[in-house]
């Protein structure tokens, strides 16, 4: 009982891991799997076709044909038996030759030659010295080797003469299975090159639908998509559209209400200023004074952050021009910057949005540390930016949690000490919004390396 349970274990292992393996080697995308289907079902009748065909009609036509030939020549031997006076061997020579397309010759004297190696694969041997061996009961030498088309026999008759025929492949084999072969395979190419062309215009729509999708995931704008296909897709690109119009209509609303809100807020805050400015340099208002100050950072922070970045325009960004900001930022702070940039120096993203995305990560490197090290890698699928300082970094439990909004350290690499805790979430959610995302790591320098990826 024991046994059989191991076995039935190790058995569904070797299955699953067979499984596993097939599923490797499949092709991912819809288009290549849908091909499959109509290819594979196709390949495996026609194997089977093919096969019947082979083993059956093939076969059945070359038996045939092979005993009609052998039946002409033991009909000759019969005549060469029975009426060795009357009948010459021209006689016969001629009639083989003129009724039964055979060229006979009788030689006297002689062996016959050593039996040949027998093909592999060669159905006309085996038939045709069936044939003989049923039929004639003499001794006999065949030779069906080559792509001639003459198929030599020879047969010991009476005494010591041998019987040299020379037949006709064609008269003794069914030559023509090519034909069956190239109808088969040229019937299979045309439905397929049919099944490509609808495979082909049912799988656009999809891709289409998949684009404008992954456009509007990134903020960027859809110039033009119409729902097109089969019913299934048609459904499926409408609802796309009615989801994209009730995310725009709660885009513009809360756009709306921010505006409202920013605008009640600042002029609240402008009065709050105004009269402490009125109430002069009174050391008692100083706490008052940075609170106010501490609000409207806030504010300024919550709505940079709520604001949608879709509103921008894909456009061309120079990345020399970023890293001389960055260049000039450290000697305005005092710190010691190293850049180095690889590939084209242009990228396209959208301009404001990105610089602010790296803009947040070197003004977090610049705050906390001394030294700072940018590597740029612009290859041909992605962009790559990896920032690495020698400041306290944080702690491995925290690296997600600091691209929370409003998120508070009490470590000492607290980032609201001097700020709002939202820059790392905002610089994460523009990479987001661009396709790519930023990660935090321990950095070679001993502080924290932060890299943005981003497709190129």
């Amino acid at each position: 009982m024991h046994t059989a349970r191991r076995h039935l274990k190790k058995g569904g292992e070797i299955w699953t891991r067979f499984t596993r393996w097939l599923r490797r080697q499949l092709p991912m995308g819809l288009y290549a799997r849908s091909l499959l289907i109509v290819i594979i079902p196709m390949v495996l009748l026609q194997s089977v076709v093919a096969f019947v065909f082979m083993e059956r009609h093939w076969q059945l036509v070359t038996q045939r044909l092979s005993s009609a030939v052998t039946s002409d020549i033991a009909a000759l031997i019969d005549l060469i038996d029975l009426s060795p006076e009357t009948i010459s061997d021209a006689d016969i020579i001629r009639v083989a030759r003129d009724r039964l397309n055979l060229n006979l010759s009788i030689e006297p004297g002689g062996e016959l030659p050593a039996p040949r190696p027998k093909p592999f694969f060669e159905i006309l041997d085996q038939i045709l010295s069936e044939e003989i061996s049923k039929q004639i009961r003499r001794p006999y030498w065949i030779d069906t080797v080559g792509d001639s088309d003459i198929v030599e026999i020879r047969i010991k008759i009476d005494g010591d003469r041998i019987l040299r025929i020379y037949a006709r492949r064609n008269s003794a084999y069914a030559s023509n299975t090519h034909i069956f072969i190239v109808w088969m395979v040229g019937a299979s190419l045309v439905l397929l090159t049919i099944a490509i062309l609808f495979l082909r215009g049912q799988i656009r729509p999809i891709l289409a639908l998949a684009q404008a999708a992954e456009s509007f995931g990134k903020g960027q704008k859809i110039a033009s998509f119409q729902p097109r296909g089969a019913e299934e897709i048609r459904r499926a690109g409408l609802a796309f559209i009615l989801m994209r119009e009730r995310i725009e209509r709660q885009i513009e609303q809360r756009t709306a209400m921010l505006t409202g809100v920013s605008h009640d807020l600042r002029t609240i805050l402008t009065r709050f200023k105004l009269q402490l400015a009125l109430a002069g340099n009174d050391p008692d208002l100083e706490g008052l004074n940075q609170d106010v100050e501490d609000m409207q950072s806030m504010l300024e922070g919550y709505l940079a952050f709520a604001r949608s970045e879709a509103e921008e325009d894909l456009g061309n960004l120079k990345l020399s021009d970023l890293v001389t900001r960055m260049e000039a930022e450290a000697e305005l702070m005092g710190k010691t910057l190293t850049a180095t940039a690889e590939g084209d120096d242009d990228v396209r993203v959208r301009p404001n949005a990105f610089t602010r995305l790296v803009g947040n990560i070197i003004s977090n490197a610049f705050r906390y540390a001394d030294t700072v090290a940018v590597d740029i890698r612009h290859g041909a699928k992605w962009l790559t930016i990896t920032v690495d300082d020698d400041g306290p970094g944080i702690a491995e439990k925290d690296r997600e949690d600091v691209f929370k909004p409003f998120y508070r350290l009490d470590e000492a690499r607290n980032l609201n000490a001097s700020g709002t805790g939202l820059g790392l979430a905002i610089a994460r959610d523009i990479a987001r919004s661009h396709g790519g995302n930023v990660t935090l790591a321990d950095s070679p320098l001993g502080g924290l390396r932060a890299t943005i990826r981003v497709p190129a």
